[in-house]
């Protein structure tokens, strides 16, 4: 599934970094560089996990872990931080830290432990989705057709996968846009648009006649199991 995360890390260089090698992943990012932006995002957006560095500007990282375990004890928190200290480590995970690295740090690694902590929240959406002689691999992030594999960009394959899991559902294109694109991202720009057309020329090629995601006018978009009628 498109998971969306929080990077939380007043180190522009670091932080760029940490976005750019998650989006190539097919994450939504968004971020933060002080713990005063890190607690409005936090407010606005659904996140599937933060990765939360300590020595913030404004407000303290341990700070923003106490007001974000004061709302939601359920989000994934990783601590990212180069304080080396037992006691802040210690203290971190007292105050609902779910895993903490130290920095210098591998990405590979970063990506590795985010993955884990992710796990454990959406083990039930690894599955197998299937319609139409379409299936997805969630796990796997992979999509087939007839057994071909289909070749779909991180926002193609986000809008297909978020229709399918939420099949029969009328999903607006801002709901969409909230769950697969990061927060920076203008709701009146084309890009949805253009990765939308391009995701059904794409499933044309091999579904035929069959209109797999289907439009209600200044509704949304849905994947129905049963043909039904346009409203």
């Amino acid at each position: 599934m498109t998971l969306k995360i929080l990077i939380v890390e007043d180190d522009s260089i670091m932080q760029k970094s940490i976005c750019m090698g998650l989006n190539k992943l097919g994450y939504a990012v968004d971020s933060a560089l002080d713990g005063e932006d890190a607690l409005s995002l936090f407010e606005i957006n659904c996140y599937d996990a933060v990765v939360l560095d300590l020595n913030l500007p404004k407000i303290d990282g341990l700070d923003v872990l106490r007001q974000i375990r004061s709302v939601n004890h359920e989000l994934g928190v990783l601590i990212l931080s180069a304080r080396g200290e037992v006691d802040d480590k210690v203290l971190g995970l007292d105050l609902g830290a779910n895993d903490y690295m130290g920095k210098p740090f591998h990405f590979k690694e970063l990506e590795a432990r985010l993955r884990a902590l992710t796990r454990r929240k959406f083990i039930q959406e690894d599955i197998v989705l299937t319609c139409h002689g379409l299936k997805i691999d969630s796990a796997a992030r992979s999509v087939f057709i007839n057994n071909v594999r289909i070749e779909l960009t991180n926002k193609e394959y986000g809008i297909l996968e978020y229709l399918l899991i939420h099949k029969d559902a009328v999903i607006s294109a801002e709901e969409l846009i909230e769950h697969i694109w990061d927060s920076e991202v203008d709701l009146f720009s084309n890009s949805f648009r253009v990765h939308l057309n391009s995701l059904k020329k794409k499933l044309a090629v091999h579904l035929g006649n069959i209109e797999l995601i289907k439009n209600i006018r200044n509704v949304g978009y849905y994947i129905a199991q049963e043909d039904k009628e346009n409203a």
